[in-house]
């Protein structure tokens, strides 16, 4: 079992830039706290010794398995929770949709539409946000992050990350929106193509189910049109964004509607 308060370490040297790791700027501004469900001790020391050279992150705890993740983020609340895709996909992905519920029910009790008696008064736990969670994974395919999004995850990364990069996620996440890393998109959308305004009201009909997750068949039973129809609208769709497959033409649609920060491998500098 690891520690779970915090340690100091000496920042590590092997980032692709020597430049400083970027720093809130209001030193003052409360620290948000970040739970790591790992296994692998080296990697959980690496994200403590980052974390630690910043002033507004800090790791509150570390647990090596689902479950005593999900009693700890009950009790702590923390802002952010990391989770090892290595713990199993699906038993991941039910443990993000669990946390969405548990949400779904804190919202009820604030508003006043729970089974609370009149003398019950929530603790203080009770009434903090519940945390937002960040999947990682030594790899990532479109697909994988897709689902993890729709399930409810607030943030991607690759394990081969930039320390700027994981940065930025954490912090981004912490506002409240998503952040993915650029590398997990298996092609990039050509510049020289047409935007997402360029597409056809059809064509855009069928690229918002895609980011939905529905399959042909099903966009063909929603619009009222034929399977073999919905083929041709996604050729249009991808000859018209450079895009190749459904799964990155899902999330090419979500970071052009701005509903996904997307970070760069090699990104160096962070404003703040």
């Amino acid at each position: 079992m690891y520690e779970s308060n915090l340690m100091d370490f000496t920042s590590p040297t092997n980032s692709p830039t020597t430049s400083p790791l970027p720093q809130q700027a209001s030193p003052q501004a409360p620290q948000a706290t970040v739970l790591l469900c790992e296994t692998q001790p080296l990697t959980v020391e690496g994200v403590r010794a980052i974390l630690g050279s910043t002033n507004d992150l800090r790791v509150t705890g570390v647990c090596e398995n689902l479950a005593l993740c999900r009693e700890i983020s009950r009790r702590q609340r923390p802002d952010v929770v990391v989770l090892d895709k290595a713990l199993g996909m699906q038993a991941v992905m039910d443990w993000i949709q669990d946390l969405r519920l548990a949400e779904q029910d804190m919202e009820r009790l604030l508003d006043g539409n729970s089974n609370f008696a009149p003398t019950d008064t929530p603790v203080a736990s009770q009434t903090r946000p519940m945390p937002k969670a960040v999947v990682w994974g030594v790899s990532m395919t479109e697909a994988e992050a897709l689902r993890f999004l729709q399930a409810g995850a607030k943030g991607i990364l690759r394990k081969s990350t930039s320390p700027t990069n994981m940065l930025a996620c954490f912090r981004t996440v912490v506002q409240g929106k998503n952040w993915m890393e650029d590398s997990v998109f298996r092609e990039q959308p050509r510049e020289d193509r047409h935007p997402r305004s360029a597409l056809t009201p059809r064509e855009q009909q069928v690229m918002e189910l895609v980011e939905h997750g529905l399959k042909n068949r099903e966009i063909a039973r929603d619009l009222g049109i034929r399977p073999g129809t919905v083929k041709i609208h996604l050729k249009h769709i991808f000859e018209k964004t450079g895009v190749r497959g459904r799964y990155g033409l899902a999330l090419t649609g979500l970071r052009q509607k701005g509903v996904l920060s997307v970070g760069h491998q090699f990104e160096t500098a962070l404003a703040r």
